[in-house]
């Protein structure tokens, strides 16, 4: 296969799963929906001038914020509202995958924390697991080369969002398991810590709790990234450390 196959692969790709979404059932609607929900959000930053922590973000629209009514009601913005004295560089970008996470650390500037919320759209866009298991030790090496505290934190089982119908959404649960599964590995290999939103159906709030999804079905609501943030503050063992960051 030449160069030029090559970079037709990821499109050919994207096509197929968008194809796939539409002979299951998705309506189309909801890809609009996801579309301008991508196109209305912004990531949270903030730095301020008596900062006592640094914390970098990088992933895809989850550490963007995608879904929240605003920057401020993103797992970002909730950090930096109740942590005023914390920097917050976020990098992340709607779409990203792994392989863009990797592009998304410049420089080589340390910081106290640094969280990776990504591997949704490696689980949609129907990536490799070859390559997306090189893509996560490779992100997770460079992220423990700016931090000794790095958090993992991929989105839940994306198979039981109300975006995807059957047999779709049985075929993404078992993609999403296997991503979380390579999340784990790396974090094993280079000393990270992941915190775990992946449940089954029956256990996932986001399915059991109403209000948890944004419109499209797809991205987290207000609600669901405070429930993330409670979820990172008690898996992750940041609390303590964050508290140097809380006004004075």
């Amino acid at each position: 296969m030449t160069p030029r196959h090559w970079t037709v692969l990821p499109v050919l790709a994207t096509v197929a799963a968008v194809a796939m979404l539409f002979a299951t059932g998705c309506a189309a609607w909801r890809i609009g929906q996801a579309a301008e929900l991508a196109r209305q959000s912004t990531p949270y930053r903030q730095s301020p001038v008596n900062a006592t922590l640094s914390l970098l973000i990088v992933g895809d629209s989850t550490g963007v914020g995608t879904g929240a009514s605003s920057p401020e009601a993103s797992l970002a913005g909730l950090l930096g509202r109740a942590y005023p004295r914390l920097r917050i560089d976020n990098r992340a970008r709607d779409g990203a995958t792994f392989a863009d996470v990797v592009r998304q650390f410049e420089g080589a500037q340390r910081h106290d924390l640094v969280l990776v919320q990504a591997g949704g759209n490696d689980v949609i866009r129907l990536r490799s697991d070859e390559d997306v298991r090189a893509d996560i030790h490779r992100v997770t090496e460079l992220a423990r080369e700016r931090s000794d505290r790095v958090v993992l934190m991929p989105a839940g089982n994306v198979g039981n969002a109300p975006f995807f119908f059957a047999p779709a959404s049985q075929f993404m649960t078992s993609r999403s398991r296997r991503l979380h599964g390579f999340v784990r590995e790396s974090a094993e290999r280079h000393g990270a810590v992941v915190v775990n939103l992946f449940k089954e159906r029956s256990e996932d709030p986001f399915v059991q709790t109403p209000g948890l999804h944004a419109v499209d079905g797809l991205h987290p609501s207000d609600a669901g990234y405070r429930l993330w943030r409670d979820e990172l503050l008690a898996q992750s063992g940041w609390a303590d450390v964050l508290e140097q960051a809380r006004a004075r």
